[in-house]
Formats: structure tokens, C-alpha cells, sequence
């Protein structure tokens, strides 16, 4: 049986670690690769948003799906918007996906508490299992 993985992907170590751990460790299950957009954050910081040309996401999954291309696999892509925990946590509710597999920065201290940490966010909330993949993996 396929199940279906949910791989959120920004432009990070992290998250191409991410990706090429699901890659790797899952090769019979469907990829779903998303890029959540805030567009209220983005506005402030001045950021393109979901609805300018799109350019930022549409570099995130080129180097996704080059990065499965090379592997002989196939992904999914998909922009999710609003906060990035809360647009993961949906769309695997909305979609039934099976697991979250995502990486992480691993802060700690300070910066940990100031900044959060979406995965954590993530893995507390998720209703299905998410892995967190640290980036020197």
C-alpha cells in the first residue's frame, strides 16, 4: 500500500535534507512537496507573496523536483498559504497524508524560545507521525 509523505521545503539545509531522507528511506511512497506562503509576514518583510509572480516558490520546487529526478523519483508540488505549522498541519488533515517528514534548524536556547521552531510546532499539534530530519544528518 502507498502511502503518502508530506515534505515541507523552503530554500534550507534542513529542508533539502528533509527531502532527500524521504527520498532515500521511503522509495515506494507517494512525495508531496509544499511551500507554505504567509502572506501577511510577507508583506512586511517585503517578501514576493502568493500572489506576485511566484518566482521564490517556483525555485524551492525546481530544486525539489531536480533533486527526485536525479534519484528517478517524481514529486508533488504544492504552495500552501498562511503560517508555515499551521498550512502543514491542514493540508495533512485535508489531504490524509500519512506522515510529515521535515527538517529542522535545531536551535537551541534563546533562540529557540524567541524565534519557535515550526517543526516543533509541527510535530506537537500533528495528528499523523512527522520526522524531523536535523540537517547534518
Amino acid at each position: 500500500m502507498t502511502r503518502q509523505l508530506l515534505v515541507p521545503v523552503d530554500d534550507s539545509a534542513p529542508a533539502r535534507a528533509a527531502l532527500e531522507y524521504a527520498l532515500e528511506r521511503f522509495p515506494d511512497d507517494e512525495l508531496v512537496v509544499v511551500h507554505a506562503v504567509d502572506d501577511l509576514e510577507a508583506g512586511y518583510a517585503g517578501e514576493p507573496s502568493a500572489d506576485d509572480d511566484g518566482a521564490t516558490d517556483l525555485d524551492v520546487f525546481e530544486d525539489a523536483t531536480r533533486l527526485a529526478e536525479e534519484r528517478g523519483r517524481r514529486v508533488e508540488t504544492r504552495v500552501l498559504e498562511g503560517q508555515a505549522a499551521d498550512a502543514i498541519l491542514e493540508h495533512a488533515v485535508e489531504t490524509g497524508a500519512d506522515e510529515i517528514v521535515m527538517g529542522s534548524e535545531g536551535r537551541s536556547g534563546v533562540s529557540r524560545m524567541l524565534l519557535g521552531s515550526v517543526a516543533e510546532k509541527v510535530a506537537r499539534r500533528s495528528p499523523v507521525p512527522v520526522t524531523i530530519v536535523p540537517s547534518d544528518r
